[in-house]
């Protein structure tokens, strides 16, 4: 390579370090938006599930950084699997929860999966109306 590719290898250099904000969160951000603004709950899966696993991915690079270090394409490696994680056409982070995570919930997560969205407030209310409705033992004759 010539000193006329220099700034051609630095546009690449400068290019691949944006991939990795724009990719693992600024396109998932926008992306995560959306679908809360949407009335699909295909899309919330997609992105609930993305933050999942892009959390859980950060967490452990933390605690394996001195490890990492020593793999030189770490970064590229990281860069292919969020991508394939993020990119709507294959909906990775959907595919790995929907197939493997909930099963190990179902398997091991007792409790986790129970879908109880009512609110604290409203189960508060629904404990104080059945505590001060009579039952129907209390009326009947004896």
């Amino acid at each position: 390579m010539g000193s006329d590719d220099k700034p051609l290898l630095t546009l690449l250099s400068f290019l691949h370090s944006l991939a990795g904000p724009a990719v693992m969160l600024l396109y998932p951000l926008y992306a995560s938006v959306r679908a809360i603004e949407s009335t699909s709950k295909v899309d919330d899966e997609q992105w609930l599930a993305y933050w999942i696993f892009y959390s859980f991915l950060t967490l452990m690079e933390m605690v394996l950084e001195p490890l990492l270090v020593w793999i030189p394409i770490w970064y590229d490696i990281k860069l292919a699997f969020v991508a394939w994680l993020v990119l709507p056409h294959f909906r990775g982070a959907a595919f790995i929860y929907e197939n493997h995570v909930r099963e190990l919930l179902r398997k091991y997560g007792g409790n986790l999966l129970v879908k109880d969205h009512t609110s604290p407030a409203t189960k508060a209310k629904n404990r104080f109306v059945d505590a001060i409705t009579p039952k129907k033992k209390e009326h009947e004759a004896y």
